[in-house]
């Protein structure tokens, strides 16, 4: 809206006439990486003395499973690539705008054993965004396709029966966009996955969320640090042993702020790969409960950006010694992080009789997690348990989150609902009902979602986003 146009300024002068510091930002954070820097078509002909230019743009990968590879392809006109054209067998498909869709167009091109295909816009007409709609997204094509501007000189060629040889670059160029933050620094902007200002409105959006948590850390709490810039990495991961203070079981509110950042000072220093972070902690090597995961977050796709303020109360009692060992890591496998953490504990604003407050003292393990297939419901059987006489307030605490596929291809990206049976009669429900949503995730971004990462992070999940915590599902049982 209004808002957020009033935060951009745009530049009609080329970078380096601006004068300023601007220009050498921009350079230093050059853009040439994936779907970045200056996607080109280069077309070359023996009627030419030299090759022809031209910039492209990809149609969304997520519909179309194909990618440009580094070779010589020969092109092929097509007309307007609605119909299959079988003298497109084995070269790349030279196709106008007009006539049908752009699923229609790929979709004959790729019958006719085409291996790629260039749409090119009328004379006049801008470059537009390529994508399926409606039921064309139910189906999977499996070749590469872009759009360009009409080129005459192709054209003319190919009309005339003449060879004409299409590759594909990318130009390193300068960044397109850099970010000033309520706080002065500057930032990277991350990775546009097609040209549209949503993904300005969500950098800005995650700079409203950084401001207000940055609001929220100053509230008054006794701050243990745990972690401050540690790597975290391979089998061993982070690990701490911290002292606890005795009168910290005065407070009844436990928080975890938790910051991930790379390696490096830039976002290609980053991770590739999205991957859970568990935090784990031990208090009395001798309880059941030691080395029992406190938080959970989830990395970004490629960006050093990201903190994050986590209610896990319930689990206070977990945190019974002065002395107390912690482990945050990723899978073994997974590209190195850097972690900052403290635990910050403080009183909620419930009352201000000490006397009326409650203080988390008792933890009951129900049930944990598994393979989820059409074996993962009879895992979970009844468990009775009685309260203690001096219980006031009894909670279902549960951490739930979705990941990977199972048998009928469902997983990370399918809604599913876990249902948690009290006495027989009170049914408490968890629905992750934005797991199939297209932007699911982007929605999330105010929450914390770090935005513009690489892959597919707008996606919605099952219960959880890239770069975001994952939060504790919390149900008051005390009535039921």
């Amino acid at each position: 809206g209004k808002e957020i146009l009033s935060r951009l300024h745009f530049s009609p002068i080329p970078i380096y006439a601006l004068g300023n510091w601007i220009p050498r930002v921009l350079y230093s954070w050059g853009c040439g990486g994936h779907n970045c820097g200056l996607a080109q078509a280069v077309f070359t002909s023996p009627e030419w003395e030299f090759p022809l230019i031209t910039k492209r743009l990809n149609a969304r990968y997520d519909w179309l499973n194909g990618r440009w590879e580094k070779v010589q392809y020969v092109l092929v006109g097509a007309g307007d690539g609605c119909k299959p054209f079988p003298a497109a067998a084995g070269a790349v498909a030279w196709v106008s705008e007009s006539g049908c869709s752009f699923f229609a167009k790929i979709k004959a091109m790729e019958d006719s054993k085409a291996v790629g295909v260039l749409v090119y816009a009328l004379p006049g007409n801008p470059i537009q965004d390529m994508n399926c709609t409606g039921d064309e997204c139910n189906t999977t094509l499996n070749i590469p396709a872009a759009m360009l501007h009409f080129q005459p000189a192709v054209d003319q060629v190919l009309s005339s029966g003449k060879k004409v040889n299409v590759t594909f670059q990318v130009t390193p160029s300068p960044n397109f966009f850099i970010a000033i933050d309520q706080q002065g620094a500057l930032a990277e902007m991350g990775w546009f996955l097609y040209p549209t200002f949503r993904f300005i409105t969500w950098q800005a959006e995650w700079f409203d969320f950084n401001s207000g948590l940055l609001e929220r850390i100053k509230r008054p709490a006794a701050v243990v640090p745990v972690f401050n810039t540690t790597l975290m990495q391979g089998e061993a991961g982070a690990r701490a042993i911290i002292t606890l203070h005795k009168d910290l079981s005065e407070f009844d509110t436990l928080e975890l702020d938790a910051a991930l950042s790379c390696p490096g000072r830039r976002d290609e220093t980053c991770a590739h790969w999205d991957h859970t972070v568990q935090l784990f902690i031990c208090c009395d090597h001798f309880s059941p409960y030691c080395n029992m995961e406190l938080g959970r977050w989830i990395t970004a796709f490629r960006r050093g950006t990201g903190r994050w303020l986590t209610d896990v109360s319930p689990l206070l009692p977990l945190l019974n010694s002065e002395r107390c060992s912690l482990v945050m890591k990723t899978p073994p496998w997974a590209m190195p992080w850097v972690t900052s953490l403290n635990l910050r504990f403080s009183h909620s604003n419930r009352s201000e009789n000490a006397s009326e407050k409650l203080y988390p003292f008792m933890l009951t393990f129900l049930y944990k997690g598994g393979t989820f297939d059409r074996d993962y419901n009879s895992r979970f059987h009844e468990i009775n348990f009685t309260a203690p006489p001096s219980t006031k307030k009894v909670e279902l605490y549960a951490v739930i989150t979705g990941h990977g596929s199972d048998n009928n291809n469902c997983g990370e990206f399918c809604v599913t609902s876990h249902f948690f049976l009290v006495n027989g009669v009170h049914n408490n429900s968890l629905t992750f009902h934005t797991a199939d949503l297209p932007l699911g995730c982007a929605m999330r971004v105010g929450e914390g979602a770090v935005p513009n990462e690489h892959g597919t992070w707008l996606y919605g999940r099952a219960g959880w986003c890239d770069g975001l915590q994952v939060d504790p599902w919390r149900i008051d049982l005390t009535p039921q």
